[in-house]
């Protein structure tokens, strides 16, 4: 999937050096420089794919479960009692494969577990190499392609087959690696395993797949995700289904997303036919749908469900069924087995959440107390979500619409149903010591970043949004105070639609800009509404649900990857303005 992958390996093993019959300093230079166009020899005979690897049910599998963020993954322990765990919970939804990312931390010890627990489960075994931008990277890469290796072969009545690459190559990659580069990678795996080997990417990409990719593998890994396109992608389907009567909308928004993936699938396979590949295996690498509409991440409200997951995943075997007929992919992996909280704004994929709990997706495979512990909720089919209406409430009348403040202003409304929730780790408190004319206390902010910022957003968890639209030629307003918080922070609001397309505006301020300041003094800052819509006109000031945001996210306001070492900020007299 889309969120980064964490890997960490040290030295180059002698054994890949000769395998892929390159040195580091020709592979560096070819990677980095451009100058690498020799493609790597074309397979002579493709291998098959093993009968039990297109013919049981998959998934995709890491163990990851108490990491909070990117940068905690190296630390967590992963022990061989939890893999087990995780294992047989699979194995008891009826699972017999499982696809690993990478061949570093713990996949060995996965092969371990089921070699030494004789488990009927069967493994599709990942190399996850990234960009390279020195000769360290190029070592790394070439380390875990090694471990690859060597697990394949070691195991090779458990491994049926192998990827080199996650999403390296699609054109949104975050960490693309070229084709040219990847193709060697692949071919110097496969020269070494006797596995079908392949790489797994977006249908984006394998509906353009270059040649001298198609030339080193053996079948095709496509990832397809209609509901993550209902985000990133709004034109690509129809989700909101506003002409199917309600009670129907549901089933029927499933029914088009597989009718979606079908086509996404259909246009890689096209590709592959144009280059005279028609009998090349396909199979769905990723696809899944997520049970939780996660703050922080894609908004999928009104999609993002357990009944809806189950619906998805239901309908996924009904297609891996008809591949199994030679009318579609040969396999299915769905995405994921585990929620794995690191992944923050991308989690809650999961056929379990974190604590192992069975989601209702597959509760009904088992039985809750007995083949597994099931999460909290009792769910039937006729609780999916689906497109309804919003629900535009009378607009707010007062000329203040407070939010925090110990202030008491005539006339004022103050907000009430809301919380505050934040992004990556940010600390919150109401501390002793307000603004001035603002009561004794305010609200302090710790920003605890992770590598990509911070942030922290006042809300309705519910869903309920207030009518703001008087205040559209009025003010946010706040005091603030900070010891040199160094540069700009953000400052935002996000509204509802009538799509039910969460729109964002956030305005990067720095000292001087409407007022803020960082001297350790309180300072007013005052922001007007149009300065928000003038940033995003897609605002629907009728639906307002985030009605305050703050947050730093580095990408936007110049600050290094992994900055540390921020002050607290401390506000105070939080409200709007007409």
């Amino acid at each position: 999937m889309m969120s980064n992958w964490l890997n960490t390996h040290r030295g180059a093993r002698l054994a890949l050096m000769a395998a892929t019959a390159v040195t580091l300093a020709a592979t560096f230079t070819a990677c980095g420089g451009g100058g690498y166009t020799e493609s790597p020899v074309s397979v002579t005979e493709r291998r098959a794919l093993p009968a039990e690897f297109v013919t049981r049910a998959a998934v995709n599998y890491s163990p990851f479960r108490t990491s909070r963020n990117e940068s905690e993954l190296a630390n967590e322990v992963i022990t061989p009692a939890n893999v087990l765990q995780d294992l047989r919970l699979i194995r008891a939804t009826g699972i017999g494969t499982i696809r690993l990312f990478s061949s570093g931390r713990f996949a060995e010890t996965v092969l371990t577990v089921i070699r030494d627990n004789n488990l009927d489960l069967k493994v599709q075994l990942g190399a996850f190499p990234n960009p390279v931008n020195s000769l360290a990277d190029e070592a790394s890469n070439l380390a875990e392609l090694a471990k690859c290796i060597e697990l394949a072969n070691r195991f090779p009545t458990i491994v049926l087959a192998v990827s080199v690459g996650n999403e390296k190559m699609v054109e949104w990659s975050a960490a693309k690696i070229d084709p040219v580069t990847m193709a060697r990678y692949i071919k110097s795996v496969r020269d070494a395993v006797k596995q079908p080997v392949t790489t797994n990417d977006n249908w984006l990409f394998w509906s353009r797949v270059p040649k001298v990719i198609t030339d080193v593998v053996d079948f095709a890994a496509v990832h397809t995700y209609p509901l993550l396109d209902t985000f990133y992608a709004r034109s690509e389907w129809d989700w909101r289904l506003k002409n199917v009567a309600e009670p129907q909308r549901a089933q029927a928004m499933i029914a088009a997303s597989i009718t979606e993936a079908k086509e996404q699938f259909g246009k890689a396979r096209a590709a592959l036919d144009q280059l005279g590949l028609a009998n090349m295996p396909m199979v769905i690498g990723e696809t899944g749908w997520t049970a939780v509409d996660t703050p922080g991440g894609p908004t999928l409200g009104f999609r993002a469900h357990p009944v809806n997951q189950r619906m998805y995943f239901e309908a996924l075997q009904a297609w891996a069924a008809e591949g199994r007929r030679g009318n579609g992919p040969q396999a299915v992996f769905f995405f994921q087995a585990f929620d794995e909280p690191w992944k923050q704004g991308d989690d809650g994929w999961g056929l379990f959440n974190k604590d192992r709990q069975a989601r209702y997706v597959v509760q009904g495979l088992g039985t809750c107390g007995v083949t597994w512990t099931c999460e909290p909720g009792s769910y039937t089919m006729a609780d999916a979500v689906k497109w309804v209406a919003p629900t535009v409430r009378t607009a707010v009348a007062a000329n203040r619409y407070t939010l925090f403040s110990e202030a008491v202003v005539a006339g004022e409304q103050v907000a009430t149903g809301l919380r505050w929730d934040p992004f990556a780790l940010t600390g919150y408190a109401t501390v002793a010591g307000g603004a001035p004319n603002d009561g004794g206390n305010s609200f302090e902010i710790t920003p605890n970043p992770v590598d990509f910022g911070w942030g922290l957003f006042q809300y309705s968890a519910t869903g309920v949004t207030e009518n703001l639209s008087a205040f559209a030629g009025g003010r946010l307003n706040f005091a603030v105070k900070s010891d040199s918080y160094p540069g700009k922070i953000e400052i935002g609001i996000s509204t509802d639609t009538e799509d039910r397309d969460v729109e964002e505006a956030f305005l990067q301020i720095g000292p001087g800009d409407f007022g803020y300041c960082n001297t350790n003094n309180w300072c007013q800052v005052s922001i007007p509404i149009s300065a928000f819509v003038a940033a995003n006109p897609r605002l629907d000031l009728r639906l307002v649900n985030f009605r305050f945001i703050i947050a730093d996210r580095f990408s936007f306001t110049g600050k290094p990857l992994n900055t540390t070492g921020l002050p607290k900020i401390q506000i105070d007299g939080l409200h709007w303005s007409k």
